[in-house]
Formats: structure tokens, sequence, C-alpha cells
């Protein structure tokens, strides 16, 4: 049977250096059931080292958890890697490591806190999580869907590390899955005010790095569970799958 979930696919946990230390497993997992959503992706910055944790928590409060990441390309784009299983997360975590350099200065960029699901802290992310990775947008975008997940363009409509902005156009190989505009464009005008989308599926997200921020904007999906198989199935308005108007 089919159902509608309300959806927030880009969340920031206190792994992020530019997330606050409130963004916690346990209260991100609280404060969306308040905000009354029923899948989420945890999608740090170049990392996944919290989304156990996400998961772990959000089984015990009965609110999905996809494991994902945001990856910063050589290009300083930004994409959200949205994985079925914490497995190919880590792999892709692995190979974005291969590819970071530098080690976080906190006092600059902000502390890279690595918690667990009862939010007692387990210790700290050194890498320069904030950096941009050597390797490119399509060599990034083929690693994804190598290890079986969703590749979708963050943002873009910002001017900082959305794609339209760096580059000035979607490049279509190898293709997105999607792409994402913030909560400061509503979901019903996004292909008007950025025609470069063209056919791609559109969603939106709160990009939240504050409690408050979770929800803010989301996304309708027609789902018969909150899973990776049937995302993909909505972005492709397949078998009765598909995002629905805002």
């Amino acid at each position: 049977m089919l159902r509608t979930y309300e959806a927030d696919l880009h969340i920031h946990s206190c792994l992020s250096p530019c997330g606050e230390w409130e963004m916690s497993p346990l209260r991100i997992i609280r404060r969306a059931r308040e905000a009354g959503l029923g899948l989420i992706a945890v999608c740090d910055h170049n990392s996944c080292e919290n989304a156990a944790a996400l998961q772990r928590a959000g089984r015990r409060e009965g609110i999905a958890v996809l494991a994902g990441l945001e990856v910063c390309t050589r290009e300083e784009v930004h994409v959200l890697a949205l994985f079925a299983d914490l497995e190919r997360a880590l792999a892709l975590q692995d190979w974005v490591y291969e590819g970071l350099a530098g080690e976080n200065r906190p006092e600059l960029f902000g502390w890279q806190v690595v918690a667990d699901e009862h939010d007692e802290v387990q210790g700290e992310n050194p890498r320069l999580l904030i950096g941009a990775t050597r390797w490119g947008l399509a060599e990034t975008v083929r690693r994804i869907h190598g290890l079986e997940g969703l590749c979708i363009a963050a943002h873009v409509d910002r001017q900082v590390h959305g794609i339209l902005n760096q580059l000035g156009f979607i490049p279509p190989d190898p293709p997105f899955d999607g792409v994402e505009v913030s909560w400061r464009v509503p979901l019903s005008e996004a292909r008007a005010r950025f025609p470069e989308i063209g056919d791609l599926p559109c969603l939106t997200a709160s990009d939240a790095h504050r409690l408050a921020e979770i929800g803010r904007a989301r996304t309708r999906l027609r789902l018969a569970s909150p899973a990776l198989g049937e995302l993909r199935l909505a972005l492709r308005g397949e078998a009765g799958r598909g995002i629905l108007p805002s």
C-alpha cells in the first residue's frame, strides 16, 4: 500500500563543523518526529560517522534514517550521496577520506563531534571535513552510482557550492538522480526560476544545521515504505511512486 511520507533528506549533525552541538543524534530524531517527518537523511560534510547512531535512535523513535554524505568535489560542488545501507555509505566515506587533505582547526571551523544514539560523545573527527576533496564531479557521481547510491546535486539555487553557480550548468553525463533546491525556493517555483534543472527530478530539503531548521523545507513523497529503493522509484515516477505537490 502506498502512503505519503514527509521527508527531509539533507540534515547535518554535530559531526559537521558548521553544525551546532544541539544537532546530536537523539535530538535530531526527536525534533524530526515533532516536525511530522517520517523519513530523513543525515548528510554530514564528507563523512557519515554519525549515521549509525542516528539510525539506531531512529529505529527506537519510529523515524526512518537514510545514511548519506554531502561530498564536496574538486570543483567545490556539493552533492548528496544517499544509500540503502550503512556499509555502502562507509565505503564511499573511505574513498572520500582518501581524497581529503588537511586537519580541522576547531577554533576556526567548529568542532566535529562523533556521538552515539544516547547523545554521548564518542570522540572528534580530526579531518578537515569542511574542505574540498581531490575527486572531480564526474568521478564522484560514478563512484556513488557504483555503490548503488543516489546522487543529488545539492542546493542548486545557492551561490556557494551550488552546481549552477560553480559550473553554470548541470552536466548530462554522468547523470544525476535529481537536484535539490534549498528552503529559500518553493519547490513549485524551482523549474521556472532555474530552467537548467530541465526534466531532472527536483526535491527540497532543510540543509539543517540547527534543531529549529529541521523540516523547514521538506518533500512529500508517495512511497510503499521509507526506503532508498522506494525513493529511487519516486524520483523516476515509477510504479505509482512519486514526488507530490507541496
